[in-house]
């Protein structure tokens, strides 16, 4: 059972990838005493990091799964959730995100803010997440943590304020000075162990005393008592941290904490502000919306008295059966307890009650508001709300974004098709990203994920969790077609074979949908019928069917997007019309509109972002332009360039290959999808020619 949960901090650890979030969770495990021995990522010791408990993680030296893990610190209770930093795998940042009350945001002092640092800002502002950023790497070579809060503030609009001054940089660093205490901390013994406290070094006294200035006139904007107090000149440590906490608090403020969490500096005193900083469960505003209310928003109150609601935010599949992670929200949960899933309706009961540590379980006999925990046996969807039955309520869901890369695989043997089934049903359940169908024309299985590495990890993942063994086809990019000029259309269907017919009569007009019209963006229906000329208990099968139409376009057979559909008149007959004859005159009307209305294909285009050094920005700029990409703006600093561009899908397959080639293996990149663009006119001409091949292959067939 939890004590006080005014000690309870749960917080995510977030940043670019390769900027060191896993080995900063590996320290505070470490000297939180959770573990007893330090091991890094890509395991030299062949341990690996703890927190990288799956064998592709240790491999690859990257973080595919967010893992949960919780350890004490000065009587503080810290639930920790690392995420991976690769944008193929955002889904477990933002699932992560919608339940933690705070995050740290991890720099490179090297790089500063990179692409993936922008994208997990923004899934940070999504979701209300109050954070501190902890700049990190500060003993390499052109470590620059100045430099870097300038970039929070100019690239991210943070209102970044060092809380922290270096002690030495680069192959020098020997701690930071705490400008709150005004006292420098030293990092001493094989592991950074032994936390060294003395007077500021005669050298940096003059730098501690302005970086104060400039803290103190920020953060006492936070506090009346605090400006007081500067202006009798009687400060004390205590208003200072309750005015940069109400500053953290209230988003308004980012502290800035500095450290290497691979030479073992700074972690100790970055939990401490953990600690001093962020919120507890009780600080954080959290809404559900009442099902017996028409979804009105309300309040969820992280109190044990209070009815029971939580939220199952992750599933794994393991070798007992399902693991669901969940957050308590309100009230206490306790091991064979009986709880309703919302969206079923279902009753489950409780039989483990977990607390999880990377891969390794704790049971649990009772847990309460504010918690995150995991349950055994509970058949559930990511997402779902459950409750001891005494409210109706839900959590709001997390954004989901659409996949933009699909893939077929086809099993070698009939061994591999059955471990096929099993699992991509485990994967589907598990990433709310990762997608699977079977293509009703080709019979393939086609799986569809946010990226070239997204389905490169799951192909591996059934290979060595299943012993599945596939092969692959060539990647196919999620093409959209679209219409770009408004028709009218009138269309009648039909059918007479003895017996009642069907009839029924649809008229109106389609449109495109512009960029600033409001509501749906992919499809809008609109009722302007009058005078019942097609009676209303047939509108929704008119809607049905042109849903349908839009499943497979004409033109390549890709999914329609960006029209309107606004019907204002048609006809009825009072025998033969049925919701089976205007479903079908909506689909026949779908037909003799679509090529009318100039249909056109629309391709992904990703924002895409090259970091390397100076002397390969001409190679990187190449490799872009060969690309059919667009350079959207470009900076140098300190001999390191950073190329941002927008690239279509379709051409970047393999390009980490050429990037690696072209700059000696020294650039890196990543990609996230962007926007939906119109295709180049011969491109739309060879995508015609495959579809039209394709449907004449099967034809004959």
């Amino acid at each position: 059972m939890l004590g006080e949960l005014e000690k309870v901090r749960n917080i995510g650890i977030s940043a670019h990838i390769d900027s060191g979030k896993t080995t900063l969770t590996e320290r505070i495990l470490f000297y939180t005493g959770k573990i007893h021995a330090i091991h890094e990522v890509r395991g030299k010791d062949e341990v690996g990091a703890t927190m990288d408990s799956m064998e592709l993680e240790r491999e690859r030296g990257i973080t595919i799964a967010s893992a949960a893990t919780y350890c004490e610190w000065k009587g503080n209770q810290i639930n920790i959730i690392d995420t991976p930093g690769h944008v193929d795998f955002t889904v477990e940042v933002e699932r992560s995100l919608r339940v933690l009350d705070g995050a740290i945001l991890i720099l490179c002092g090297v790089a500063g803010v990179q692409s993936q640092s922008m994208t997990v800002d923004r899934q940070m502002k999504r979701y209300n997440v109050p954070r501190m950023a902890f700049i990190n790497k500060l003993d390499r070579s052109g470590a620059d943590p100045f430099k870097v809060t300038g970039q929070l503030r100019d690239k991210l609009g943070h209102n970044a304020i060092m809380c922290q001054i270096p002690i030495g940089l680069e192959n020098d660093l020997e701690g930071v000075v705490d400008l709150v205490e005004m006292k420098a901390y030293y990092y001493d013994g094989d592991n950074g162990e032994h936390l060294r406290v003395e007077e500021i070094p005669d050298n940096l006294k003059n730098q501690a005393d302005e970086y104060r200035e400039i803290m103190l006139d920020a953060v006492s904007m936070f506090s009346d008592e605090l400006m007081e107090a500067m202006l009798e000149e009687n400060v004390e440590v205590d208003m200072i941290k309750d005015a940069i906490r109400s500053g953290t608090l209230s988003m308004d403020l980012t502290p800035v904490f500095l450290g290497s969490a691979y030479k073992n500096k700074g972690v100790q005193t970055l939990m401490d502000a953990v600690n001093w900083y962020l919120p507890n469960p009780k600080e954080i505003t959290n809404t559900a919306v009442d099902l017996d209310n028409d979804e009105a928003e309300i309040e969820v109150v992280t109190d044990n008295d209070k009815p029971l609601v939580l939220l199952a935010f992750k599933l794994e599949d393991g070798r007992y059966g399902q693991l669901t992670y969940v957050r308590v929200y309100q009230g206490l949960l306790k091991k064979g307890d009986t709880i309703f899933n919302m969206r079923t309706g279902k009753k489950v009961k409780v039989g483990r009650l977990i607390r999880m540590h990377s891969d390794e379980m704790q049971d649990i006999d009772d847990t309460s508001a504010g918690d995150i925990v995991a349950l055994f046996g509970v058949d559930c969807a990511s997402g779902d709300t459950f409750t001891d039955g005494k409210v109706n309520v839900a959590m709001s869901s997390m954004h989901i974004a659409d996949p933009v890369i699909s893939l077929s695989i086809k099993p070698v043997d009939q061994k591999s098709a059955d471990n096929m089934g099993k699992a991509l049903g485990r994967f589907v359940r598990e990433d709310p990203t990762f997608r699977s169908e079977v293509d009703q024309e080709s019979n393939e299985t086609v799986i569809s994920g946010m990226g070239e590495l997204h389905l490169e990890v799951y192909v591996e993942r059934m290979k060595r969790e299943y012993a599945c063994e596939v092969e692959t086809g060539q990647p196919q990019v999620a093409f959209r077609e679209t219409i770009t000029k408004t028709i009218d259309f009138s269309y009648t269907h039909k059918k007479q074979s003895g017996g009642s017919g069907q009839y029924g009569k649809v008229a109106g007009i389609v449109s495109p949908i512009g960029p600033d019209d409001e509501g749906d963006k992919d499809f809008q229906f609109v009722n302007k019928i009058r005078g019942g000329s097609i009676p209303t208990e047939y509108i929704p099968a008119v809607e049905k069917g042109f849903r349908a139409s839009l499943d497979k376009g004409r033109l390549i057979g890709f999914p329609v997007i960006g029209m309107k559909i606004e019907v204002n008149d048609g006809q009825s007959h009072s025998v033969d019309s049925s919701e089976m004859a205007f479903q079908a005159a909506a689909k026949g009307a779908f037909r003799d509109f679509y090529g009318r209305a100039k249909p056109q294909i629309l391709e992904p285009i990703m924002k895409l972002a090259v970091e390397g050094p100076s002397e390969f920005q001409g190679s990187i700029l190449k490799t872009i332009m060969q690309r059919r990409g667009q350079v959207i703006g470009s900076s140098e600093e300190d001999g390191f360039s950073t190329v941002d561009a927008e690239v279509p899908l379709s051409e970047m397959f393999g390009y980490a290959t050429d990037l690696r080639s072209m700059t000696q293996g020294k650039a890196e990149f990543s990609m996230e999808f962007e926007k939906y663009m119109p295709v180049p006119a011969e491109t739309t001409v060879e995508l015609k020619k495959k579809y039209e091949s394709k449907i004449v292959d099967e034809d004959d067939d």
